[in-house]
């Protein structure tokens, strides 16, 4: 599974996409991160991405509705929910409307990383 992801990072904690970016460049993946939900998602419309991962709790516009904003234009991108504040109704809400997943701050690049290897295995077996 030598493939490169082509993977977006929202999270209006700037810290989040700076501390990701290089741990998921190492596996060779593509990363572009946002704190911006609202520019992150006018960039998703000009490219195609394999995997999004966004904070749930965000100005503007929240993950949920960038999860939906997501699935209605890419059914094959995959979507992982980040949130600081994991509650089961949250997690149950953003699962039911077609997450792939979702981790809890605070987490280990590991840890989402090991998300990331079986979303793509996913993606790679939809081919």
């Amino acid at each position: 599974m030598e493939n490169k992801l082509s993977i977006m990072i929202i999270d209006d904690e700037n810290i989040v996409g700076k501390r990701l970016q290089p741990a998921l460049e190492k596996r060779g993946d593509i990363v572009e991160t946002f704190v911006d939900s609202r520019k992150a998602l006018e960039r998703f419309d000009e490219k195609n991405f394999d995997i999004v991962i966004t904070d749930i709790r965000m100005d503007n516009i929240d993950g949920i509705e960038v999860l939906e904003h997501v699935t209605s234009k890419s059914k094959r991108t995959k979507v992982i929910m980040i949130t600081g504040y994991a509650t089961v109704e949250v997690a149950r809400e953003a699962l039911a409307k077609g997450a792939f997943d979702f981790i809890a701050k605070p987490f280990k690049p590991n840890d989402l990383r090991s998300i990331i290897e079986r979303a793509a295995q996913e993606l790679s077996s939809e081919k």
